[in-house]
């Protein structure tokens, strides 16, 4: 049984930033984070083909600027911002191409999770991801990071450009507009 290779990203770093190694380094990219990418740009988009547009525009977007890549922060963080970044491009294009405001909230997308094939959840799970579609934006993200990727609040901060203690707030918001919803719903 052939053992798997594990992924050190130093390693891997160095090799994206050296042309005869770039193409195989960023194939091991590709795999080690396509399945946390996608399901960051899932909880945003809601539609499982859409989200894999996104995905594919997030790694398109990480290949061509990769030399624009210090180091400074984990390339996770990195490739999450621009996964964050493509996700609301796509969303903010939706909403345009519907003819919704801006302003407006995303109410929209608990429709297409509804209408989504590839949806499987349970009552319960489609009224939390409808309390989850309805959030402002900013609280969509930082809700999504923290509950199911339980990421750190410092994290969320390299990655959206915001204070911990607006990320703590925004958190607290989603978790009582959430709780208003079900209260609502019931």
């Amino acid at each position: 049984m052939a053992s798997r290779e594990t992924y050190d990203e130093a390693l891997i770093v160095e090799q994206l930033h050296h042309g005869d190694t770039a193409r195989q380094a960023f194939g091991k990219v590709i795999e080690h984070y396509s399945s946390q990418l996608y399901w960051q740009i899932r909880r945003i988009v809601i539609d499982h083909d859409d989200t894999n547009d996104v995905l594919q525009n997030t790694f398109i977007k990480a290949w061509t600027s990769i030399d624009h890549f210090r180091g400074d922060a984990r390339l996770s963080t990195w490739l999450y911002k621009i996964a964050i970044n493509e996700s609301i491009t796509f969303i903010n294009k939706r909403k345009a191409q519907a003819q919704v405001s801006l302003d407006d909230d995303d109410s929209f997308l608990a429709s297409t999770l509804e209408s989504d094939p590839w949806f499987d959840g349970d009552s319960a799970q489609v009224k939390l991801q409808q309390a989850i579609a309805s959030l402002p934006q900013k609280q969509r993200l930082v809700f999504n990071m923290r509950y199911y990727d339980e990421m750190k609040y410092e994290d969320m901060s390299e990655i959206l450009g915001t204070s911990v203690g607006a990320l703590k707030a925004s958190y607290h918001h989603a978790i009582k507009k959430i709780e208003a919803f079900f209260g609502e719903n019931d």
